[in-house]
């Protein structure tokens, strides 16, 4: 199993019903969606091709890394069925890991749906339920550019810290490929430190070339 699975791995374990839908995005200040807070500016770009090859592309905000989560070695059984349960949620697969601890302590990370033509609220609504102990989930529909965006928000509990934080994730169908992206702070992190780097992805979004 590569190095960049493992660590995928350990910190999705340490992040580690259907709400309502909003239309919209820009004026919910506050609680749960946070629209006040506005995207970074941008220093980089992300998808397409190297480092991450995605079927969109997105902005990377200052000091933010992507590196592309490594495919299990198929001879690997054992290793290939370890990396498929802790990289696998709700029918979706991470890709790419976007590193922000260099800045804040935080990471957005891009999830491709398994089933092609899998759409977006579907696909995005499985990745959040999937999660164990999540709560108070909440969607909404919007645009970024020429694409329509499903948001999700909720609460993940947190067993390092015995709270409940929130997290973001969005979905968006491209041709017949059904890509998420999650914006998740670390365990001792707070959740408003990521949401402008991935504001600024959201906004951003386009389909690859």
């Amino acid at each position: 199993m590569g190095r960049r699975i493992i660590t995928a791995a350990l910190t999705i374990g340490l992040l580690g019903g259907c709400g309502g839908t909003e239309q919209g995005a820009g004026g919910a200040t506050g609680e749960p969606w946070h629209d006040e807070v506005t995207a970074a500016a941008p220093a980089g770009t992300v998808g397409g091709g190297a480092p991450c090859p995605l079927p969109v592309t997105f902005e990377l905000a200052e000091g933010w890394e992507a590196e592309p989560i490594e495919t299990p070695d198929p001879t690997d059984e054992l290793g290939d069925a370890v990396a498929a349960a802790l990289t696998g949620r709700g029918g979706s697969t991470v890709r790419c890991e976007v590193d922000g601890r260099a800045v804040v302590p935080g990471f957005l990370r891009v999830w491709t749906a398994d089933g092609a033509g899998t759409p977006a609220r579907q696909a995005l609504q499985a990745f959040v339920t999937a999660e164990p102990e999540s709560s108070g989930q909440q969607y909404r529909e919007t645009r970024a550019g020429d694409l329509d965006v499903v948001e999700a928000t909720w609460l993940s509990r947190r067993a390092l810290t015995d709270s409940d934080v929130r997290e973001w994730a969005l979905a968006v169908t491209v041709a017949d490929r059904t890509v998420l992206i999650e914006a998740s702070s670390t365990s001792l992190g707070e959740p408003l430190d990521v949401l402008p780097a991935y504001r600024l992805a959201r906004d951003t979004l386009v389909a690859a070339p």
